[in-house]
């Protein structure tokens, strides 16, 4: 065989390993930059979370004067942010904020029962404030359910899964609402 032969397949086995390391480069990269996006609408969620966790204290009390044989609704608005404080992974503070969400949800309905408390104006603004954040954390678990939908589209398609699998990239979970929560709509009648 000729030298020159040689070479041209030396060069040709050169460039196909400069191909594939590139091609693992950029896939590892978008695998990458995809969980840390969805890293980022976790961090999103949890400002908003952590506002209304911090807000509900003050909520509680303000009901507390107006509503003292609510007392049930109380506590389980109480236990469900203890819930939520001790939650120590991504998936924990999901269960835990769903379980709040639901427990909101009926004390906002149980307030509806008291006009003199509709009427406070520390209450509006408690009121006001966890509907503004409420709706903030909707967006925000929106955007993060976008982001966990792309990465684990990326986890899960060819060639992008064999990096994946490599480099123990793993799905992540949705922030869904609860069935308890669908199903079971607090209803406002005036």
């Amino acid at each position: 065989m000729f030298w020159w032969v040689k070479l041209l397949i030396g060069i040709g086995v050169a460039a196909l390993v400069i191909i594939v390391v590139a091609l693992i480069v950029k896939v590892y990269n978008k695998l990458v930059d995809s969980k840390e996006k969805v890293k980022n609408g976790w961090s999103q969620i949890d400002v908003q979370l952590r506002r209304r966790f911090d807000l509900i204290p003050n909520l509680v009390e303000t009901v507390k004067g107006y509503a003292t044989h609510e007392k049930e609704t109380l506590e389980n608005v109480t236990m469900w942010r203890s819930r939520v404080s001790s939650a120590t992974t991504t998936e924990e503070a999901i269960e835990a904020n769903k379980g709040l969400s639901s427990a909101l949800g009926r004390l906002l309905v149980t307030m509806e029962k008291y006009p003199e408390l509709k009427a406070n104006e520390n209450f509006l603004k408690l009121q006001a404030e966890l509907t503004e954040i409420e709706n903030k954390i909707s967006f925000a678990r929106q955007f993060y359910n976008d982001t966990v939908q792309k990465y684990n589209v990326l986890v899960k398609r060819f060639p992008s899964n064999i990096i994946a699998s490599m480099f123990k990239f793993k799905e992540e979970k949705f922030f869904e609402v609860s069935n308890d929560i669908r199903e079971n709509v607090p209803q406002v009648k005036f």
